[in-house]
């Protein structure tokens, strides 16, 4: 591996301010997060890694009071974000702003116009495209520990240092290929408020098998993903740890009268039960009542044949050589 560029470790409100000015004439930036979201609600940003040219820093953002500056930077449409797997960094930038950064360049979704997997990982990328073997032994790190380890550091900063490499070394292949435009569209997809603004109304949609369901079950189900997601919203906890999909499923179908009917549903975590037994029971309650909301049109994913298989494998191997 080659040796790490020199960069900053930003933790003051003043280089930040002075790192936003010198990217604000950038025509682009390779941008990552480290993040917690185990123990909360929301995405706790711990972290952004920048590298544009001969700009590389790790910005405390546990430390920087007002990151407004660079934000506006982000949004800034004559700069383009590049980014692997966009979607957990953009949600992250939507809860701080509600705003979406676009342009963006998703080294993800353009793996495949090279030959490579879809979904393919950004280690495995990094490998396959520039022959480079990256550490993961701070995949799990606790992000919100202070001073952060120089070896920790230096993971962060593999994230921007070769995504930079990647955007670089795409564009030119693509732009030679004649493909580069075909990712415009998804690239605009990517940049959708709709994607990151997930009304609570509509979590129902999100639960595993929900086409199984109908009538009051239906309707307690919607009734309980919303308030559940409100909920896991006021008290910032992952939604998971106040109930379960499968559990608020069987909530709905046994839709339990009182308190002791509650304590005979499997499943269900004690302290939501004793804090919120009587709120859940109103609403079951009253939910078992109303109409459910329609559901989407049941769309069966259709197998390919044998011969279109063998197509698809062909296009895929033409792609790649």
């Amino acid at each position: 591996m080659n040796q790490r560029p020199e960069y900053q470790y930003i933790s003051q409100q003043a280089e930040l301010d002075e790192l936003s000015q010198a990217l604000a004439s950038k025509p682009y930036v390779a941008i990552d997060t480290e993040f917690l979201r185990e123990r909360t609600y929301r995405p706790q940003l711990c972290l952004i890694q920048i590298k544009s040219e001969e700009l590389l820093a790790c910005i405390d953002a546990l430390a920087v009071p007002d990151l407004s500056p660079l934000l506006s930077v982000l949004h800034n449409p004559s700069l383009t974000k590049v980014l692997h797997a966009a979607s957990q960094d953009m949600e992250i930038f939507y809860l701080l702003t509600r705003k979406v950064p676009k342009p963006i360049f998703d080294t993800q979704l353009a793996a495949p116009l090279l030959g490579y997997n879809e979904q393919i990982g950004y280690g495995n990328l990094v490998k396959e495209h520039l022959d480079v073997d990256l550490d993961k032994a701070h995949t799990r790190a606790d992000w919100t520990r202070r001073p952060l380890a120089e070896n920790q550091i230096a993971y962060a900063l593999d994230d921007v240092i070769y995504l930079e490499q990647l955007y670089l070394d795409m564009t030119m292949q693509l732009e030679s290929l004649g493909r580069l435009k075909w990712l415009d569209g998804e690239f605009e997809d990517a940049t959708k408020i709709e994607k990151y603004d997930q009304p609570a109304a509509d979590r129902w949609l999100k639960v595993r098998n929900i086409q199984r369901y109908k009538g009051p079950t239906l309707a307690c189900i919607q009734a309980l993903a919303e308030w559940r997601e409100i909920k896991a919203r006021e008290i910032n906890q992952p939604r998971n740890w106040l109930m379960k999909d499968d559990v608020m499923c069987s909530i709905a179908q046994q839709k339990p009268a009182n308190q002791e009917d509650l304590k005979h549903v499997r499943g269900l975590d004690k302290k939501t039960r004793d804090k919120f037994s009587s709120e859940l029971i109103t609403l079951i309650a009253n939910a078992s009542k109303q109409t459910p909301q329609a559901l989407p049109p049941f769309v069966k994913k259709k197998k390919l044949s044998p011969v279109n298989l063998a197509r698809v494998a062909l296009v895929n191997a033409w792609v790649h050589q």
